[in-house]
């Protein structure tokens, strides 16, 4: 089985693309996050063309949203309300043979202060939020995948230079701290670091500030899969597709693929 996570930045704008994974990749779950458009406008047809005939999504006209496409079909699609707020960050669907969660965590603006910024309190909630909630609805004994953009590249080798940015909002200690607490819940396991050591670089996003992304690479690993300890045997593989980043306007995130033995 191959999942993947990819922050599409506008399904809308870039079905194209997310067509051409489905075909190069033939992955058979996909998870989208900023999908940016209303539930009635989503391309469903798109898809189910493409052999994605199961389809959860929740989404809002010009930001958030999340969506999960899947050849296999699943049950209770659920869509959550986070901190008392509808902002289409997080679905949830149960597979037979695990449960799997799609999350959009806030970026939290440019401040890394609650005080003065309430985008970055609103992150912190969060993912105390989701913290509780695995704990309190799984035990680590069941088999249980999390993935999405966290808008947080907690390890020093997920940025491009730890030391500068400690300051700057997805690397922050209080953001790291706040991430690890989640981790800790439920004994997650970092798929991705389960095959990339941890003092090799790792990249998801490179700003579209940066006119030459390779050149600079000056990048942070925001997405993620997690996994449940069950899982963690059945790894097989992984894949960071960075030559999306190299498309006809892509977005600023790159899919993180996963392959599973069943």
């Amino acid at each position: 089985m191959k999942l993947v996570t990819w922050n599409i930045n506008s399904v809308r704008l870039r079905a194209p693309i997310v067509v051409q994974l489905m075909r190069e990749e033939k992955s058979d779950i996909i998870c989208l996050q900023e999908t940016k458009t209303p539930d009635e406008f989503f391309p469903h047809e798109t898809f189910e063309a493409e052999g994605y005939k199961h389809i959860h999504i929740n989404g809002m006209k010009s930001y958030n949203g999340v969506c999960i496409l899947s050849k296999r079909p699943f049950n209770k699609p659920t869509v959550h309300s986070r901190v008392q707020k509808e902002d289409c960050r997080h679905i949830s669907v149960s597979f037979d043979d695990f449960d799997l969660h799609n999350l959009y965590i806030p970026a939290g603006g440019d401040e890394p202060d609650r005080k003065v910024n309430e985008k970055f309190g609103h992150k912190l909630d969060f993912i105390t939020e989701m913290t509780e909630v695995f704990s309190k609805n799984y035990t680590s004994k069941k088999p249980v995948i999390t993935v999405g953009d966290f808008n947080i590249a907690p390890r020093e080798h997920d940025v491009w230079s730890s030391k500068q940015l400690q300051k700057v909002v997805s690397h922050t200690p209080i953001e790291i701290e706040h991430l690890a607490k989640m981790y800790a819940s439920l004994d997650w396991q970092d798929a991705i670091r389960h095959f990339v050591p941890d003092e090799e670089k790792c990249y998801s996003w490179w700003s579209y500030r940066n006119r030459d992304w390779k050149k600079s690479n000056r990048g942070r690993r925001l997405d993620h899969i997690w996994v449940t300890p069950p899982l963690v045997p059945k790894l097989k593989s992984y894949k960071i597709l960075n030559h999306y980043r190299d498309l006809v306007k892509p977005s600023d995130h790159v899919p993180v693929m996963i392959e599973v033995n069943k």
